[in-house]
């Protein structure tokens, strides 16, 4: 995800403003807008975060506070001076909420569909409606649909060669991440006291933990949405369907909300929640289940490619689940290699060393470890592997707490090659190398180039390379590029704010939370050296990941591709257990059926082309990545996000010219389209990192352009207009100042300075005329 934007401290406080501003409304003889209840026992740094998104929410966007009315019952509201800047938020009322999802694999496909109105703003004005949907694990917006009386939208993804023509063609202001699991974006100018009806698709993933899959979803909503009439209907549904794709009896575990059992196949269940509610749901839907299976349980399915794909290559996909059975873990050597560079001061170096200590007393007493730390020279914890024994961990976190001291510079190939160099004579264990880092450097294809020729023809077990990333100035795909040569993960913490939204561990994106689970997965390894074999037959094959990794007990491994020619029945996966006995499984070949695998497969397929492609810098697989983001709708480097909004009563045409990618002249036109006005979002990509930032050791989670604090809503004092007005030192401060000031607030100035010129001249003539009789 790209850097938040708004800041999550500037999106509080203007839900602040906007629920005090709400006071204004008056709803005869119903209740007014409740306010959020106080949040006990919360530390400074989350104190407000209950006012961040926890459901999918719609906000009014107010910047002029007269406009602040019930649009049914017009009330008299005493003259309001002064503009809110930035706007205020008032938190929508909603009429009526639906959740749909899909579970496949180790992926859900979810469909949020919900009635708002605008009850908050006179019925002869308008105002523009920001929506803001939180997603879970992993989340990727797959698409949006909006109706209101007016007019109509939808997003479109769309492929672009050159970023500065969309800037010529409209000004990319609309949307973005206000954390890098909550997605928002703004409608235009929508009538005071209408609906507005939302739908919004999104991917994400189902966390697997113990052999259960979990799926967790935002659904946490305020009483302050809860409509004003108590004759209102509210109705609240949630339909949910798992289909495992493993043919095996699938169990549901736990469950968040009463849901009944409508349907039970093997492998598939079906449930279903609906009711009349007095309150909507106060918490995050949350189910779990497991896949029954003793061993591992592995299959491939297959499906053919629909007519409006442009790679007619058949689809296949390969799974492995690690079952329920505990199995024995792999023996390690594990190398820590961690950025200690300036940028890493801070929360994002504390989390560090916490979940790094945390990891070393999880270590078995028969693995062994070492610990570099980097920045532009390296510091190693020992000369040698150390036993994992309680007197090597003790002081191995006394000297994390004695070096881990930010410095300049950021070197990351000379402790990757330490970390190489050390583990070349392993045996009898698994070789790992995990790498956390927060930047960016000049020489990422040259670490990649390197590590690959190091890790080639190294024997059977060849160090593997785990990697962690840090917000978002490292570039995650060289990450995940050098965790495809290693055969190892990638994961990231993009959300280095201080102000982290943790409603749930679940889905919590905090540097600490997910380097910890990040670091017990990674010690998971159960089978390794896998193969596939039978595949030699197929034509122009592709499989992703290219270099397949190991198989870990916290996480399925799912592998994916394209062939040409004819599927063998049976495919055969080989192994090598932890005890270094051979696994050998038939994997049965079947069609998906009601498996949309395209959809199910396009995040993980699209990261690791992207990846390729940033690494070969090619461009065929850069047109190849904005093909697959168009076609599935899932946000990529090489394609941008548009919202066409169609008046009603005009045709919605969603023609097949938005799929190619624009000239100058075309996206020009596509301004105002045949009655569709294409508006174009922000870029949803998270970039190839920033040297600049990393460089300059700027601290994750600042990277967010700082909007300036929320003005009163009422007006101040003159006195203390004219007190802030001095506090600025520069010209530009001074002008930026006086733009924002009122026109009875420059009154009260001029008023004040032609007072304090008076005064002058009285002293002027006192010091003249002293000592003379007038």
């Amino acid at each position: 995800m790209p850097p938040p934007h708004p800041r999550a401290d500037d999106f509080v406080k203007a839900v602040d403003d906007g629920l005090k501003l709400s006071k204004r409304i008056y709803f005869g003889k119903d209740r007014a807008v409740a306010p959020p209840k106080p949040v006990a026992a919360m530390d400074k740094s989350s104190s407000n975060s209950f006012l961040l998104p926890s459901a999918p929410m719609v906000y009014a966007v107010i910047g002029d506070p007269q406009i602040v009315d019930n649009p049914d019952i017009p009330s008299y509201q005493p003259h309001v001076h002064g503009r809110c800047d930035p706007p205020a938020l008032i938190p929508l009322q909603m009429n009526g909420i639906a959740l749909e999802v899909d579970c496949y694999l180790d992926t859900a496909i979810v469909s949020v569909t919900g009635s708002w109105r605008v009850h908050c703003v006179m019925g002869s004005r308008r105002c523009d409606c920001l929506v803001a949907i939180p997603m879970g694990e992993q989340g990727s917006v797959l698409g949006v649909e909006v109706d209101t009386p007016r007019k109509s939208y939808h997003t479109q993804q769309i492929a672009m060669d050159e970023k500065k023509d969309m800037d010529k063609a409209a000004k990319a202001e609309n949307g973005g991440f206000l954390k890098p699991n909550i997605f928002t974006f703004t409608i235009p100018q929508v009538d005071g006291g209408s609906n507005l009806s939302i739908r919004v698709i999104w991917s994400q993933k189902l966390l697997y933990s113990n052999s259960e899959f979990t799926l967790s979803i935002p659904f946490s909503f305020p009483e302050y949405v809860i409509p004003a009439g108590k004759k209102i209907s509210k109705k609240e549904k949630i339909v949910l369907n798992v289909n495992s794709g493993a043919g095996t009896e699938v169990l549901c575990k736990t469950t968040s909300h009463p849901l009944k059992e409508k349907s039970r196949q093997v492998g598939k269940l079906g449930f279903l929640y609906e009711s009349e509610v007095l309150q909507w749901s106060s918490s995050d839907f949350i189910f779990s289940y497991t896949v029954s299976c003793d061993h591992i349980l592995g299959g491939v399915l297959l499906q053919s490619p629909s007519i409006f794909d442009s790679d007619q290559r058949g689809i296949f996909c390969v799974y492995l689940f690690p079952g329920d059975e505990p199995k024995k873990v792999f023996k390690k050597e594990v190398i820590f290699v961690v950025d200690i560079s300036g940028s890493m001061r801070g929360k994002p170096l504390e989390d560090t060393k916490n979940a790094l200590s945390s990891t070393l007393l999880k270590l078995d007493p028969k693995d062994s470890f070492n610990i570099i730390a980097f920045n532009g020279d390296i510091y190693q914890f020992s000369s040698k592997m150390e036993l994992a024994t309680e007197e090597a961990i003790e002081k191995a976190t006394q000297w994390i707490n004695m070096n881990f001291v930010v410095g300049d510079g950021t070197n990351i190939l000379l402790p990757l090659n330490q970390a190489i160099e050390m583990l070349c004579n392993t045996r009898d264990s698994l070789p790992m190398i995990v790498l956390i880092t927060d930047g960016a450097v000049e020489d990422e294809r040259h670490i990649c180039d390197v590590m690959k020729s190091h890790l080639t023809n190294r024997g059977s077990i060849c160090p593997r390379i785990y990697t962690f990333g840090i917000g978002t100035f490292c570039n995650h795909y060289f990450l995940r590029m050098l965790a495809i040569i290693g055969r190892g993960h990638h994961d990231a913490a993009y959300d280095a704010d201080v102000l982290s939204l943790i409603n749930t561990g679940f889905w919590s994106d905090s540097i600490e939370v997910r380097l910890k689970a990040f670091l017990d997965r990674v010690s998971s390894t159960i089978l390794a050296n896998i193969s596939i074999d039978a595949m030699d037959n197929l034509g122009e094959l592709e499989v992703y990941p290219s270099r397949i990794p190991d198989l870990l007990s916290e996480r399925p491994l799912i592998v994916s591709g394209r062939y040409q020619g004819e599927f063998p029945e049976t495919l055969k996966a080989k192994g090598l257990h932890a005890d270094t006995s051979n696994f050998v499984s038939d994997l049965k070949v079947q069609m998906a059926k009601d498996i949309p695998l395209d959809k199910v497969l396009a995040r993980q397929e699209i990261d690791l082309v992207t990846a390729q492609a940033w690494f070969a810098e090619n461009n065929e697989l850069e047109e190849k990545i904005a093909k697959m983001s168009i076609k599935t709708g899932i946000i990529s480097e090489y394609t941008h996000m548009v919202l066409l909004e169609t008046e009603s009563g005009k045709k919605d045409k969603k023609s097949d010219e938005l799929q190619k990618v624009p000239s100058k002249t075309e996206l020009q036109k596509m301004v105002d389209w045949r009655g569709q006005k294409v508006i174009m979002l922000r870029s949803l990509g998270i970039g190839f990192g920033n040297l600049t930032a990393t460089a300059e050791n700027i601290i994750p989670g600042s990277e967010g352009e700082k909007v300036p604090e929320a003005a009163e809503i009422f007006v101040k004092a003159a006195s203390n207009c004219f007190g802030r007005l001095c506090g600025h030192c520069c010209c530009m401060c001074c002008i930026s100042t006086c733009s924002r000031i009122n026109d009875q607030c420059a009154i009260a100035i001029t008023q004040f300075c032609g007072a304090l010129a008076c005064l002058g001249c009285f002293s002027c003539c006192d010091a003249c005329c002293s000592g003379h009789d007038g």
